[in-house]
């Protein structure tokens, strides 16, 4: 079954801020490489597996992109942007586990390949490395900003293991889950740039808001995309999120606007695990009859419009209009 999403402009792109980040970002991927070497083959033969598999490397560029904007000239945003993506890759490799995930971007995912232990175990390995490097920065506000970000992660995940399955779950309910385990490393990788530039408190909250927003608008797309993605693009099998009993926006949507028999569908398929090879079609068709994929998307356009108004605190420049071409492809991405 074919699943239409109204994504916004289909020409929206990153590439004018990866361009203008192009000389800071190979530091950062230089800084990276260095960082994941170890005596232990493994760790940088699981390490690289997923950080060399052509994630766009949103969040550093958007650590980046803000000391640029707050007008940052020394050394220690390549630092942290590489501990933004470590924390990112450790999540990922922690999650690919507590899913049972298969795939991740277009490869088998590390569990697949070495195992849960050592796919939990690089992703601590990267956690460790990557405060080291905040440590290094000697920024104690940025310390603490991230910090408290892996913890706030942590939180969003067993959350996430509480509304496992539970078709009850609201949409406040699932927001407060994502604004955690999304959205926080988002807010955090963009108010560390003005905190190293000692920029007023204002332009330290508009550059969070700006994060957390984004952030929010990203996993909903990511969550629409599940469903009426395609895989080749998504790096992910369709309907995986279905498959691991994920309770996501679209289901929260779908359950709430169903009849009895709709909800009774649910409740077998995501809450008993009972999946049958047709159930995965008839799940795409409820969330066309009650629109949940389109009202997803028109949640993250709405978010995507928070991030963009926090910016207006800040004067315009070229980067600022580049941040605000990756906000409209954040929300029109098709992968």
């Amino acid at each position: 079954m074919a699943v239409v999403i109204p994504f916004s402009p289909a020409d929206a792109t990153i590439d004018r801020l990866a361009e203008r980040l192009t000389p800071d970002m190979q530091r950062v991927n230089a800084e990276i490489l260095t960082r994941t070497g170890s005596e232990v083959t493994m760790i940088p033969e699981v390490a690289n597996h997923l950080i060399s598999s052509g994630g766009k490397r949103l969040r550093p560029m958007l650590t980046l992109a803000m000391a640029s904007l707050t007008g940052y000239s020394g050394d220690g945003h390549i630092k942290l942007a590489a501990a933004v993506e470590f924390m990112h890759t450790a999540t990922l490799l922690h999650d690919d586990v507590v899913d049972g995930s298969e795939m991740r971007r277009g490869r088998p995912a590390a569990r697949m390949v070495w195992g849960n232990e050592a796919s939990v175990l690089v992703g601590d390995f990267l956690l460790g490395q990557a405060f080291k490097m905040m440590v290094e920065v000697g920024s104690m506000r940025a310390l603490d900003i991230l910090s408290n970000a892996a913890a706030v992660i942590a939180e969003g995940e067993v959350m996430q293991l509480g509304a496992a399955k539970n078709t009850a779950t609201t949409e406040d309910e699932y927001l407060s889950v994502i604004r955690a385990k999304t959205a926080e490393l988002f807010a955090a990788a963009c108010e560390v740039g003005p905190v190293l530039t000692n920029r007023p408190k204002a332009e330290h909250a508009a550059c969070r808001s700006f994060g957390m927003n984004l952030g929010i608008a990203f996993q909903l797309v990511d969550d629409a995309l599940d469903y009426g993605g395609k895989s080749a693009k998504l790096g992910k099998n369709v309907g995986d999120d279905f498959r691991e009993g994920k309770i996501t926006l679209p289901v929260v949507l779908s359950f709430r606007r169903g009849s009895e028999t709709e909800r009774a569908f649910w409740s077998r398929t995501l809450e008993h695990g009972e999946i049958t090879d047709s159930d995965l079609e008839t799940a795409l068709g409820l969330m066309m009859k009650h629109r949940a994929l389109e009202d997803t998307i028109g949640r993250a356009q709405h978010y995507g419009a928070i991030a963009r108004d926090a910016l207006a605190l800040f004067p315009a420049s070229e980067m600022k209009q580049a941040i605000e071409e990756a906000v409209e492809f954040c929300t029109a991405r098709t992968h």
